[in-house]
């Protein structure tokens, strides 16, 4: 295994693991980089905390165009493809930004692996701004790491390197301008396709825009006026998105997504309104009255939707109990038997047997197994 320091990074020891192939590519601004990578404790078992390959998807970073990523950009300009190399970082003389972009990128890569995030990877490796707005992570390691920052130790794979000219780029991709122009866009042909009733690719036209949007903010101040502005249309993207789930039956979702929106900002009343219709479809009752009446209090003027809606949520309510009704009646009937040959007739009240009478459905007990 060769070993050097990293030239001009203070802190980080490279490890080449396995050697690539050809020449150092050429690594220009717009240079789409793909690669796989692990992150390790310090520690004496060199704990595995993430591994892009658990989630299937390598990541992809264009060289020049993210934000607060340089050293990830100096780490695999140093790489032939097919080189896998082991850097190990010292946080203290970089300010805690590898570390910080640890956490960004871990987050990120675990709500992909639960089935939380519907946008794409990038746009938390795009920026960290305000990563740690809502203080916890949601990962009770993440949270220990962040209070106490260490050395981490990263295994890179570079996999493949495409110049600028050698691929298509997605929204991700764009500079923040042409991500802000494509936005409207977006936001338009996914109404018109939500009209239409293709809901599927309405939402891949939101979850395009949500991407565009998320990669702007992650570069602005949490809760200053344009993050806010942002913050504003997100939001009404997001729930644009939950109504084709909502239609595509991706209940737990749209459960998942408002109540992210009304945790964080309470008062937005589509939000409560969807929410309440996901309680309608998974049978959750209470929640949905709740929801509907949070709905009333923010805007009187819905009391004739909501009244039509608590209607036939009373009413579906009535026909989901009185089939479960039936349905354990039916159970209970099947499991009431006729009396079997092995009963055996008692003597008359007042006389003693004549010899030992057992009284038997005809299943015997496990007990009654053991004692015989």
């Amino acid at each position: 295994m060769e070993r050097a320091l990293l030239r001009g990074v203070e802190g980080v020891k490279k490890t080449i693991l396995h050697g690539g192939t050809g020449d150092l590519p050429k690594f220009v601004t717009g240079t789409k980089v793909t690669f796989h990578f692990r992150t390790l404790l310090c520690d004496t078992e060199q704990t595995v905390v993430d591994d892009s390959r658990k989630v299937g998807v390598p990541m992809e970073l264009l060289i020049g165009n993210m934000f607060k990523l340089e050293i990830w950009e100096i780490l695999l300009t140093s790489m032939r493809i097919g080189e896998v190399a082991q850097f190990w970082c010292d946080i203290t003389p970089l300010d805690d930004m590898i570390f910080y972009v640890f956490l960004s990128l871990s987050l990120h890569l675990r709500r992909i692996a639960d089935g939380k995030d519907p946008v794409d990877w990038h746009v938390h490796t795009c920026g960290i701004a305000n990563m740690f707005a809502y203080h916890s992570l949601g990962y009770p390691d993440l949270d220990e790491l962040q209070k106490e920052p260490q050395p981490l130790i990263f295994v890179l794979e570079l996999l493949k390197v495409d110049q600028p000219s050698e691929y298509t780029r997605e929204s991700w991709a764009l500079s923040d301008e042409e991500r802000m122009k494509a936005v409207p866009i977006l936001h338009g042909q996914g109404n018109k396709l939500f009209k239409l009733g293709r809901y599927e690719e309405a939402t891949n036209k939101y979850r395009e825009a949500i991407i565009c949007l998320k990669n702007v903010q992650t570069k602005e101040k949490a809760w200053e006026a344009p993050w806010l502005k942002l913050e504003k249309m997100f939001h009404t993207l997001t729930l644009n998105y939950c109504q084709c789930l909502l239609r595509l039956g991706q209940y737990y979702e749209v459960l998942e997504h408002t109540t992210d929106i009304i945790t964080h900002h309470p008062g937005v009343l589509k939000a409560y309104y969807l929410r309440a219709k996901a309680h309608m479809e998974v049978w959750n009752e209470a929640e949905a009255k709740q929801d509907f009446q949070k709905v009333l209090e923010l805007d009187p003027t819905m009391a004739k939707t909501v009244r039509n809606d608590l209607q036939l949520l009373c009413m579906r309510m009535e026909e989901k109990r009185e089939e479960e009704r039936l349905k354990f009646k039916g159970i209970f009937i099947g499991q009431r038997t006729t009396p079997s040959s092995d009963w055996q007739v008692a003597p008359p009240l007042g006389e003693p047997p004549t010899k030992h009478v057992e009284y038997s459905t005809g299943i015997k007990s496990k007990a009654h197994n053991e004692c015989k």
